[in-house]
């Protein structure tokens, strides 16, 4: 019998918390030095480093037999949709800002959920989670149309970018669900993602030309945070968390991150935030709160409804 997962403490909480400041500042950080290095190359970078660590931990543990197991294909599978998921980043933070693509981005569990309403009977969505779908949808739809009439229509394009990225997280989600991979080691999973991540990026890269890169002292810092600090620590910190603790009150956490993301991009790069993205992404934030969180409520009434009968 697995053993049941932990209602968040106070640890727990910290982890995330300093966790989204991690992931808010990642597209910052690619933003930073997209002048020294193309952002291709730089996701290219990032996910080679952490793949050949954590490709030495799984042949470590599992020896050469570790990718005969039943996950190899669903693994060929997300490694391609993560690598479609950072194409698309890298793309869009060539158009867009950080601000927008964190906001952007983070609509991936609301595609999420919409996969596995239709793939799983007991993911079906309630009504307080179809309201949450409603309301992010046009979140989307104020942030786009309300764009302000001098805005350059790459920004557009960029954003559409960023929601390509997100559908791509969540159909990796969906994969994962429904898949031998479900049941796998955390760092496999992850291994294949990363793994897959970069064969794609590298060839995009050099098909396109993006491999001129200078590695300045910014470069190199940037590089090296996002290799061990997102790609390595983060991760597998993530993973650590969803093994040991309730998923649901964690989802709800990590939507500090965009948070953090439209923050950074303020103070660190300068970016402005128009009234129309400001309402969208307030409406984004909050619709996918109630897909999230609705479960979490659930269970609280449930609890409340248990409480007399266990007394």
């Amino acid at each position: 019998m697995k053993p049941s997962r932990l209602p968040l403490d106070w640890f727990a909480c910290g982890l995330m918390f300093v966790l989204c400041i991690c992931w808010g500042f990642q597209q910052v950080a690619i933003k930073l030095t997209l002048d020294d290095v193309p952002s291709i190359l730089q996701l290219a970078i990032r996910s080679g480093g952490a793949a050949l660590v954590l490709g030495a931990l799984v042949l470590w543990k599992e020896g050469r037999g570790a990718f005969t197991d039943g996950t190899l294909l669903p693994g060929i599978a997300v490694g391609t949709l993560f690598a479609l998921e950072f194409l698309f980043i890298g793309e869009g933070l060539n158009h867009t800002s950080a601000s927008h693509l964190s906001v952007f981005l983070y609509t991936a569990p609301m595609f999420a959920a919409l996969g596995l309403h239709l793939m799983l009977p007991e993911e079906r969505l309630s009504p307080v989670q179809w309201l949450g779908v409603l309301v992010a949808f046009g979140g989307i739809a104020t942030a786009f149309l309300g764009q302000p009439a001098g805005a350059p229509g790459n920004v557009l394009l960029g954003d559409a970018y960023a929601l390509c990225g997100a559908l791509a997280w969540g159909a990796t989600t969906l994969v994962i669900r429904g898949s031998s991979l479900s049941e796998a080691n955390p760092v496999k999973t992850l291994f294949y993602q990363l793994f897959g991540a970069v064969l794609l990026l590298t060839v995009v890269a050099f098909s396109t030309g993006k491999t001129d890169m200078q590695l300045t002292q910014r470069a190199v810092i940037s590089l090296a945070f996002q290799v061990v600090v997102i790609a390595l620590v983060s991760y597998l910190a993530w993973f650590w968390l969803l093994r040991r603790y309730l998923a649901t009150r964690l989802s709800v956490l990590s939507f500090m991150t965009p948070l953090f993301g439209v923050t950074f991009g303020v103070l660190v790069l300068g970016e402005t935030i128009d009234t129309s993205f400001a309402i969208g992404a307030t409406l984004v934030l909050g619709g996918i709160a109630l897909v999230s969180g609705a479960e979490l409520l659930r269970g609280r009434q449930q609890r409340k409804v248990l409480a007399p009968s266990e007394a």
